[in-house]
């Protein structure tokens, strides 16, 4: 499967925005989904996850109650909309998908799109 992630883009403290992330082939149901996010000079990090139905979403601590993520399989298509934006979620935001593992580990994804920026200003 190839994915593809937009909807970056520079945005003020306090904003929202929302990541599309676009997935190619007839087998996008069958895929955990996930959003992880690389800062400079940082490791990537886990974002958030959802399950092949949208029925169970997980979040990483730092983004919890101000993220969510969804998906509709109807358009092959997860989204992340990101509220209560703060300058440290700035970072290179990737979507990935999963074969087996419903996870918020980088190991366990098996396909990557290719990252869209954030940028939040203070």
């Amino acid at each position: 499967v190839q994915l593809q992630a937009s909807g970056g883009g520079l945005v003020q403290t306090g904003d929202s925005l929302t990541l599309s992330c676009v997935a190619s082939g007839r087998t996008f149901s069958s895929y955990f989904m996930g959003w992880f996010r690389q800062a400079p000079g940082k490791e990537r990090a886990f974002v958030a996850a959802i399950t092949w139905r949208g029925s169970s979403t997980r979040y990483g601590d730092s983004v919890n109650g101000r993220f969510t993520i969804s998906r509709d399989n109807a358009k092959n298509t997860v989204y992340l909309q990101m509220r209560s934006l703060k300058p440290e979620d700035t970072a290179v935001y990737y979507c990935a998908a999963a074969r087996t593992l419903y996870s918020d580990a980088i190991s366990d994804y098996d396909y990557w799109g290719q990252g869209t920026q954030v940028t939040v200003s203070s």
